[in-house]
């Protein structure tokens, strides 16, 4: 065997594993819907460099001191050094792996830990919907991220918080559930006057706008706020800005 020609052909491999690491996989990974799930990919391959890297210096300071004590390694042991540095690489390149939560564990932990399961679900779940209730799930990422920052300075005893665990964690994953216990094949077909497709448009649909009814109710308290602030600094500022605004020039003229 010619080992030049092999290990050219193995850091190839390697090369190829990893670039399509960086965009996905050889399936490629689906688009974050949001930033909760592209955090938790980020604190993944994170991971998986920081293995790779360790493993890589491992195999290197073992190879060395093998060298120094034992005997030296020939190209042979070079070579073995090799091939075991790019299986290291092509390994963690690719594990471990992001894994889908379940169900279960969607409604779980505090805001962000919700948000960044729920969207990561939804984006595996995706693949399987019709293209209008794709595009509603890739809106539900940018509704959860902004709810997740809210709810995050909310007290957990409040009652949105419940409201929203059972949105996150009930309604929308029972009713992508039920849409995927359909066939495939007969969810385009009418049913007492919609088609399953259809229906859970609507009922996504639905669920984003009470997604968007609980955000807006959170916000109202500090809407309120900046404008009570608001009014205030108008009240106790607004007239000095008027003077301040007035130009040495212009007052001049007034005397003159």
């Amino acid at each position: 065997m010619n080992l030049s020609s092999e290990t050219e052909r193995e850091l190839a491999l390697s090369g190829q594993v990893l670039a399509d690491n960086r965009t996905g996989g050889r399936h490629r990974m689906a688009k974050s819907i949001g930033k909760g799930s592209a955090q938790a990919k980020a604190k993944a391959l994170m991971r998986r460099v920081a293995m790779m890297l360790g493993a890589i210096l491992t195999i290197l300071l073992g190879g060395a001191i093998w060298g120094l004590v034992v005997s030296p390694l020939g190209f042979a042991g070079v070579m073995a050094i090799v091939m075991l540095s790019i299986a290291a690489a092509v390994i963690f390149s690719t594990f471990p792996r992001v894994k889908t939560p379940k169900r279960a564990e969607l409604k779980q932990g505090d805001p962000a830990q919700m948000v960044a399961k729920t969207e990561l679900w939804l984006e595996a779940q995706r693949p399987a919907l019709p293209a209008p209730a794709a595009k509603i799930v890739d809106d539900l990422g940018v509704q959860l991220d902004a709810l997740g920052l809210q709810l995050a300075s909310v007290d957990p005893a409040h009652p949105a918080m419940s409201e929203v665990r059972e949105l996150v964690g009930e309604y929308i994953p029972e009713t992508i559930d039920n849409y995927r216990k359909i066939p495939e094949h007969l969810r385009g077909e009418k049913h007492t006057g919609k088609s399953a497709d259809e229906r859970l448009t609507a009922s996504l649909g639905k669920l984003s706008g009470e997604i968007g009814r609980v955000t807006r109710r959170l916000a109202e308290g500090a809407l309120d706020e900046l404008a009570i602030k608001d009014r205030y600094l108008e009240y106790r500022y607004g007239e000095s800005e008027a003077l301040t605004d007035e130009s040495p020039d212009a007052d001049a003229g007034r005397r003159s």
